[in-house]
């Protein structure tokens, strides 16, 4: 998979380990590795098992396979959506959200250093855009379709401010659509937006793959 901006990166299409057990919990316990709740999250609050995750985070961060999922937007401006990118260098990883120009997956812009479990990129949703990408047809491309895995995928680019009870109530439903046990699930989804709350700050230059600004 040839990714503009990404060098000789080795990026490969990655939507297939959406479905495995524990990938949501390598792919959300970023939100949530700041040190700033009482509580540490654990792997099993988002379905599967430590052991699972363990078993997952050596395929995801693999330095030699970039693993990258493509989430496709009907009537993104310019055509596309987004792409998240496993950027496994060593010393310097992290998980990359990129406007994408087209279906097939070539990412536009320059990459960015200083990648956190939490993600960085140049895309920020607002809690509207986030929902409407995530219950959006797609664009009829490849990568991931269905809206729950397309909303927690997105979910670290959350930005702006949202009302509680609707994003918990929608949080919570996506957990439990995609394994996550529901007698931990409203821990989990606390969490996370309490993890994203705090950095829920405005930020200049927002590039919306809804809006192309």
């Amino acid at each position: 998979m040839v990714i503009t901006g990404y060098g000789d990166g080795p990026t490969v299409v990655g939507e297939a380990l959406v479905g495995r057990a524990g990938f949501w919990g390598c792919h959300l316990l970023g939100l949530c590795e700041d040190g700033a709740c009482d509580e540490r999250a654990e792997p099993a609050w988002f379905g599967g098992d430590g052991a699972d995750a363990d078993a997952l985070a050596e395929v995801l961060f693999d330095p030699e396979r970039w693993p990258v999922f493509r989430v496709p937007v009907e009537g993104a401006a310019p055509a596309g959506g987004v792409a998240v990118v496993y950027r496994n260098l060593d010393g310097d990883g992290g998980v990359e959200y990129r406007r994408t120009g087209g279906v097939t997956g070539a990412v536009t812009g320059a990459v960015t250093g200083g990648a956190t479990g939490g993600g960085t990129g140049d895309v920020r949703l607002s809690w509207g855009e986030l929902v409407a990408v995530a219950d959006g047809p797609g664009g009829g491309g490849d990568g991931v379709s269905d809206r729950d895995e397309r909303f927690l995928l997105l979910l670290p680019c959350l930005r702006g401010t949202w009302e509680e009870a609707v994003a918990r109530e929608r949080v919570v439903a996506a957990l439990v659509a995609v394994g996550a046990p529901e007698d931990t699930v409203e821990r989990a989804a606390g969490h996370l937006l309490g993890h994203l709350e705090r950095r829920a700050v405005h930020e200049p230059g927002w590039k919306s793959p809804l809006s192309g600004r």
